[in-house]
């Protein structure tokens, strides 16, 4: 399952990120992953709850950005909708098709609790 060493690196990058800022707690993280990034997302949460266990990331909030999947197609020269790999152009039907958006993975925000 490449789900759990995704969220392993989540961590890693989470705890780099707090040990930066004297190893301050997580409150928030968002990620953004691309409805064509490959990652089933239940098992990526789960994932994330295991691998966060006993680290400063345990509790913290996840939140999911998910970018819907686009291609350029060469026949019709256009960015057209593209929600699964290895279909056709949903407008000619052609198979040249190059993606550009939708397969994005990575955490691009990320709150510390602030001290009280």
């Amino acid at each position: 399952m490449h789900e759990m060493s995704l969220a392993q690196s989540i961590v890693e990058i989470v705890e780099g990120v707090s040990q930066q800022n004297n190893n301050r707690d997580v409150a928030k993280i968002k990620l953004i992953v691309g409805e064509l990034a490959g990652v089933e997302l239940q098992s990526l949460m789960q994932s994330l709850t295991i691998a966060s266990h006993g680290t400063v990331m345990e509790g913290a909030e996840i939140e999911l950005e998910r970018p819907e999947g686009t291609a350029w197609c060469m026949k019709c020269a256009q960015t057209v909708p593209f929600h699964h790999l290895g279909n056709p152009c949903p407008i000619c039907g052609g198979y040249q098709l190059k993606i550009n958006g939708g397969n994005e993975f990575r955490v691009s925000e990320l709150e510390l609790k602030t001290e009280d």
